[in-house]
């Protein structure tokens, strides 16, 4: 098991290095709880409606979709299957309810038997279609209670541990989740009390990406388990190669440090994200010179979330912000919308003069098509707007040599409204 570990650990094509550790993963945690808290909401009050495209369940669960490989499919189970009528939360209003009391209590609970009462209630409705793939919303709420769940995660414990677990029924969720308990604390070490690293484990052994080491005690079947183990090795090494080739111009860490030289440069105070400032960029840290502390009034509930903002400019004399900007390099625009929201509605902010997302050229469409849905409704009333690497590249030094206040931005972007 230690050998598998150590390998696992160390694939930058593994789900450990590629989401684990990836930045974005732990951004997405309060928004889609936020986002959870809005489907409790809906439906407590009735407006949740009979339809799972378009409402705020679906963006939830497309945000939670787009968390890499391991996620992949996540929405599936909550597609509506109108020759199946499942999961039958859309059309009956009772089990409609009883899922937001389930979500609700989970969003509010901090005691693991709480969480698993919540469980076994929504169970014994045994409400058509709704299995444990709910366990994947159930993760972001408590990633140290609940573990992930989908097909390949069943089929790498299976393998990994020779049980029989089967899809699709939540005692057998249940019956994994302390298999997978035990597994997690006997090689603490390597993993996580975050039950995502083990999950990323089991879903690479259940997708095929690696072997489980034998159950039997032989040694001819160990050494071809561990001569696997060589040749993902080697396969990595080339996939990180080609990666690295067909990488984009331009990283999400790069854009953080154009805005951050463009605010210097047009007289501004600069905040960058409390979890990028020790990202190396241009022979130092992307935090050099900026904030070390947001000046945000103690207690503000949204203060976590606005730290995690990519870019604030802030005016120098009365260190309002001016501007905010969110990068959104290859993922979901939800997390990022999420923690502007978090921004502009506030009462603490006055003044605020431009909320930008920052995307490359080719995902403008993609922008304006997540925007359109139900769920961000009140984003035309904020003016959000569309900035394309390509004209940040083009037009910084001119705006930074030239520019005043935040006309020159305005200029190169566009609304979204």
């Amino acid at each position: 098991m230690a050998a598998l570990l150590n390998r696992w650990r160390s694939d930058p094509n593994g789900t450990y290095r590629s989401w684990f550790l990836w930045e974005e993963r732990i951004k997405n945690f309060r928004s889609i709880r936020r986002g959870i808290q809005q489907v409790v909401s809906e439906i407590g009050a009735g407006a949740f409606g009979n339809a799972y495209r378009g409402s705020s369940l679906e963006v939830v669960v497309h945000s939670i979709a787009e968390q890499r490989q391991i996620f992949k499919g996540a929405d599936h189970a909550f597609l509506w299957k109108p020759k199946l009528r499942i999961p039958d939360i859309y059309e009956n209003a009772d089990n409609q309810r009883a899922f937001g009391r389930m979500l609700d209590t989970c969003v509010c609970c901090n005691e693991e038997s709480v969480m698993l009462a919540a469980i076994q209630e929504i169970d014994a409705r045994a409400i058509k279609g709704l299995g444990p793939a709910v366990a994947n919303l159930l993760y972001f709420l408590h990633p140290t209670l609940a573990p992930p769940f989908n097909t390949a995660i069943v089929n790498g414990y299976n393998a990994l541990t020779g049980a029989k677990v089967k899809l699709g029924r939540w005692e057998q969720y249940l019956a994994m989740r302390k298999g997978i308990l035990v597994l997690n604390a006997k090689n603490r070490a390597s993993l996580s009390n975050d039950l995502g690293a083990i999950g990323g484990l089991l879903f690479d052994i259940g997708s095929g990406r690696y072997a489980a080491p034998p159950l039997e005690d032989s040694p001819v079947a160990m050494a071809a388990w561990r001569d696997d183990l060589a040749r993902v090795r080697e396969e990595a090494i080339a996939d990180r190669l080609i990666n690295a080739a067909r990488e984009n111009d331009h990283t999400h860490t790069e854009i953080q440090g154009w805005l951050r030289d463009l605010g210097f440069a047009m007289g501004y105070d600069v905040w960058v994200a409390s979890n990028d400032r020790n990202r190396a960029f241009g022979g130092g840290k992307l935090s050099d010179f900026c904030l070390e502390v947001l000046p945000f009034p103690e207690g503000v509930s949204a203060a976590d979330a606005v730290r995690l903002i990519d870019v604030l400019w802030l005016d120098k004399a009365t260190r309002r912000i001016v501007a905010a900007y969110e990068v959104e390099h290859t993922t979901s625009i939800y997390s990022g919308i999420v923690r502007m929201l978090d921004l502009a509605l506030g009462e603490e902010v006055q003044g605020l003069e431009g909320l930008f997302l920052v995307a490359p050229d080719a995902r403008e469409q993609d922008v304006r098509n997540q925007l359109n849905r139900p769920a961000f409704s009140r984003i035309a009333d904020l003016k959000v707007r569309y900035l394309a690497y390509g004209e940040l590249k083009h037009n910084r030094e001119a705006i930074a040599k030239f520019g005043h206040g935040m006309k020159p931005i305005h200029a190169i972007s566009r609304t979204l409204s």
